[in-house]
């Protein structure tokens, strides 16, 4: 989302990421990735199990991320194992949501070009 921030911003659109990384975390990642909109902190994934979009990581995965070193305990500052299905929702000024993708596979994510694409359909 970083490469159409500009874009988005040009449309008087704020720009949110939603993570359950502790905020320390989500600082170090922004900085590293040179990312210049907010990362909100979703303590426990409780606001993605509201809206249906959390999972359980299974224990195979969980093998994966150690041999990676990803640590998700430390970084989400709990142990539940749960991680934010991959998601974009547009909302528009009164709260209504417009447009979203979700998907279950956690290794497909929403592509810029169409936030952008819904942002028009907007106007």
């Amino acid at each position: 989302m970083q490469a159409v921030h500009d874009q988005i911003q040009a449309r008087g659109v704020t720009l949110v990421a939603i993570t359950p990384q502790l905020p320390e975390h989500s600082k170090t990642l922004a900085e590293r990735h040179g990312l210049d909109f907010d990362l909100l902190s979703d303590p426990g994934n409780e606001y993605a199990a509201k809206l249906g979009i959390r999972f359980t990581v299974t224990d195979p995965l969980r093998s994966v991320y150690a041999d990676l070193g990803l640590d998700l305990p430390k970084y989400n500052g709990d142990d539940s194992w749960t991680l934010p299905m991959p998601g974009r929702f547009v909302v528009d000024q009164s709260g209504m949501i417009r447009a979203a993708d979700v998907d279950p596979d956690y290794t497909t994510r929403p592509e810029p070009d169409k936030t952008l694409a819904d942002l028009a359909a907007l106007s």
